[in-house]
């Protein structure tokens, strides 16, 4: 392939990433028009990556897991690694040299070429480091063998690997290379998955998945047969508004680092990005905690407003916290 060609097919990846982005991530793209160029188009190479492997989890059917799933995922890190192959020095220590990693594994494909060389140029742009991309496919390996958490530091693992490593991958997209950046970008991943999780609770029993520990389900007298009857009483509502609390600690957390972002519109965009979702809690609580008979949102009409706020008075969005701030505990001592 010359160089006009490759670039037609970068070219493309990029397009396809957006269209990708915008039909599935319709919070995310919102946000996404507080970034300018190359740093919007990256964003959307990552994100198309991250889907095309929620892709490969949840199969080709409703509660369907392809039977070759651990095939495909071995392929996925092999093609993670043939991204790496001229950039050694960014592959992961953990798994060593990319070269010495890579194997034949006939596996489909989630990814088109186009999107692929655009994820190339992404990594290679921004010299985005191997190991966010490898602890993702480990989190989707958990979906193989886990449909049940028992603690907090259970789930905690797999938001990390799932959605806080996506906030590691766009670190260096959004305009920072300074190693503290790094928790607080997780710490919005983490925030935003356990927001989907209190959001999807009655989805996730649909396909036989319960993310809610159920140490802690015990700690307020409640069980996987009370989330089955969808009951909403003072033990749920307890349950939640601890949940809740816990979510919003990471969203603060996350609000801290903000200052660490260079990027123009960088730090507008994680603003409005974190709110959005942040908001999804809100509209829990004013369903009071009823996650069974809908599913909690935010408007339009409110991520409008929070866009207007993000640009008119950016520090009111996700605003940054006074102090340090603690991940609430379970009176037991299990917690963040």
């Amino acid at each position: 392939m010359n160089s006009h060609e490759e670039k037609g097919l970068v070219a493309r990846g990029y397009w396809l990433a957006k269209g990708v982005t915008r039909h599935h991530a319709r919070s995310f793209y919102f946000a996404s028009y507080l970034l300018f160029g190359q740093r919007r188009k990256a964003a959307f190479a990552l994100y198309a990556f991250c889907r095309r492997l929620d892709d490969m989890v949840d199969g080709d059917g409703e509660n369907v897991v392809p039977i070759d799933l651990s095939v495909r995922l071995a392929k996925a890190r092999q093609m993670v690694a043939e991204v790496y192959l001229p950039m050694p020095e960014l592959a992961s220590r953990e798994l060593g040299s990319p070269a010495e990693r890579l194997m034949t594994a006939e596996a489909q494909s989630p990814w088109d070429a186009g999107e692929f060389a655009a994820l190339k140029h992404t990594v290679r742009h921004y010299r985005i480091p191997e190991q966010p991309f490898q602890d993702l496919i480990s989190g989707m390996e958990m979906d193989l063998t886990k449909s049940r958490y028992h603690t907090w530091e259970e789930l905690d693992l797999y938001c990390y690997r799932v959605a806080g490593v996506v906030g590691l991958m766009l670190t260096p997209v959004l305009g920072c290379s300074d190693a503290e950046a790094a928790r607080p970008a997780a710490d919005l991943g983490r925030a935003m998955q356990l927001t989907n999780i209190l959001r999807d609770v009655r989805e996730d029993l649909e396909r036989g998945r319960v993310y809610l520990p159920s140490e802690e389900l015990a700690a307020f007298g409640l069980s996987e047969e009370d989330l089955q009857r969808g009951k909403v009483d003072e033990r749920w509502r307890a349950f939640m508004r601890f949940q809740v609390d816990r979510a919003r600690a990471y969203y603060a957390r996350a609000a801290a680092g903000v200052h660490y972002l260079t990027g123009f519109g960088s730090q507008r965009m994680v603003r409005l990005m974190g709110a959005i979702y942040g908001d999804i809690l809100r509209d829990i609580e004013a369903r009071d905690y009823d996650v069974f008979s809908g599913r909690a949102h935010t408007t339009t009409r409110r991520k409008l407003a929070l866009a207007t706020a993000a640009f008119v008075r950016p520090g009111s969005v996700l605003p940054v916290p006074r102090g340090e701030v603690r991940v609430p505990l379970l009176p037991t001592g299990t917690g963040g």
